[in-house]
């Protein structure tokens, strides 16, 4: 085989993967394309092999997936750029190329090797929500939001999902390979029984009871890049959100979208909002630089604040800024923004209003399980996700909103979002979309009524724990069907 086709190959296939992830409406059938990823890996010849083949698998997969950042880049940093982006992709790739080495080495038969790759997939999923250049996109189990197998998300989190899909694809590609007497179709009835019990348990599912609370949400129209150079006029801003929110009716609250006021510190008084509501507040570059979100009252006094939990690699946080100043400030005068550094939290809490406790997170934290986790199981009865998703277009915009979707099933909360260029509006504790605006270039106003939840869902108590042994389990597995080829 030459040797040019083992890439693209590897590639073609991982962009299959990519063709049958969200946002796509198809993307339940993610479990087909990965059984081809990890039914030709495992065929490499040796421990490099597999790697290889799993590398350009990844980059084929992020490449297609993310096809929207290299828009973002031609965007801020002029056209042409957006080639900087396969540097990512590449990088992703090389993850799974580092993930499959040892196991390749320790593991020589290719259904075993399926089991290995497949149980070790998961775990790296798990491993991109952590560190400082955390990036979780994509993760496996957020496909079967249009099924309702995605409500097993409340029993063991996003991961759990992707361990059906993983454990499913594996089946498949194990069913393709194996020639031996023992276990051919038994483990595709048993990925089938857990298909029915995850949809049986999908189906069962009902949404809570609760009070309502009204709550006006806006979608704003502005340039991101515009509002971050300078030439948008935050007052201006202010001035659209402030006229468009007087349409608020008695007993609302108002949700501003994220750095939607421009503040230096944080000021006790919010003159700039009609209250009661909850806002996205930034610094506007003046130091120190701040992402938070605010509860504010009708007095426009600002009653509780949290910080932003989680940064944006690259975006908010630039790993050794000082250090390498020269190279970012050739950055910062192509593009006319200061990169600077934002204040991380990583401790986020409720915000009281009324009597009413609510988990705000800004933008990005709405990828991370355990920002909304958190926030819950401190009692926040509702989920509030202020966003400015005018950097991206397409389906970074959409995956970003349906990943906050997957937040409400774990948590059994309601969520609104306030964005800019996004999706607005509120989602119930299945993850439907209620009431929702995604288009348009004038302010739009909605009027929702989530309701408030309590109670504690099993994923709150345990975390992403279950989905992990589960995994653990496909890689003992795989040794176990290692041993046993050998011996026959």
């Amino acid at each position: 085989m030459p040797a040019l086709s083992v890439p693209i190959m590897s590639a073609l296939l991982g962009a299959a993967l990519a063709l049958c992830n969200v946002p796509l409406p198809w993307s339940p059938l993610a479990f087909v394309p990965l059984a081809a990823v990890l039914w030709y890996a495992a065929q490499g010849s040796d421990a490099r092999g597999v790697s290889v083949r799993l590398l350009w698998s990844g980059v084929g997969l992020f490449t297609v997936h993310l096809w929207w950042l290299t828009a973002f880049l031609n965007k801020l940093l002029g056209t042409g750029t957006g080639v900087l982006a396969f540097a990512l992709f590449l990088l992703e790739g090389a993850f799974l190329a580092v993930m499959a080495y040892p196991l390749a080495r320790l593991v020589r038969d290719p259904v075993a090797r399926v089991w290995a790759l497949a149980g070790a997939w998961v775990i790296l999923e798990w491993l991109r929500f952590l560190g400082p250049l955390a990036f979780p996109w994509p993760t496996l189990g957020a496909t079967l939001l249009p099924s309702p197998a995605i409500q097993i998300a409340d029993l063991g989190g996003v991961l759990l999902g992707s361990v059906l899909v993983t454990f499913t694809a594996a089946s498949l590609a194990a069913f393709a390979l194996t020639r031996r007497p023992w276990g051919r179709g038994r483990l595709l009835a048993y990925a089938a029984l857990a298909w029915a019990v995850a949809l049986g348990y999908g189906l069962t599912r009902t949404p809570g009871s609760g009070p309502v609370q009204p709550v006006l949400v806006l979608r704003t129209p502005f340039d991101s890049f515009g509002r971050a150079s300078g030439y948008v006029s935050p007052e201006e801003q202010e001035r659209q959100q402030r006229v468009a929110s007087q349409r608020q009716t008695h007993g609302e609250v108002v949700v501003w979208s994220e750095t939607a006021i421009t503040a230096p510190g944080r000021p006790a008084f919010l003159p700039s909002f009609v209250g009661p509501g909850i806002s996205g507040v930034g610094s506007g570059g003046a130091e120190p630089e701040f992402n938070a979100v605010a509860a504010i009252d009708a007095r426009s006094n600002a009653t509780s604040w949290s910080d932003k939990s989680k940064l944006v690699p690259f975006g908010e946080y630039f790993p050794l800024y000082r250090p390498l100043h020269p190279l970012y400030a050739i950055i910062e005068n192509a593009i006319h923004i200061r990169l600077g550094g934002v204040e991380e939290s990583g401790d986020p809490r409720p915000l009281t209003l009324n009597g009413v406790r609510y988990g705000a997170y800004v933008c990005y934290d709405s990828v991370f399980p355990w920002v909304a986790r958190s926030l819950a199981k401190q009692g926040a009865q509702l989920l509030v996700n202020p966003s400015n998703d005018g950097w991206y277009d397409g389906w970074g915009v959409l995956q970003h909103f349906a990943m906050g979707r997957v937040r409400a099933i774990e948590t059994r909360r309601w969520l609104v979002r306030s964005v800019n260029r996004g999706v607005a509006g509120s989602v119930n504790d299945l993850g439907q979309p209620v009431q929702t605006v995604a288009a348009g270039e004038t302010m739009q106003v909605l009027h929702v009524r989530p309701r408030l939840l309590s109670g504690t869902t099993v994923y709150m108590r345990v975390g992403d724990l279950p989905a992990l042994l589960l995994a653990a389990l496909m890689i003992v597995y795989a040794f176990r069907t290692d041993g046993r080829a050998r011996r026959w």
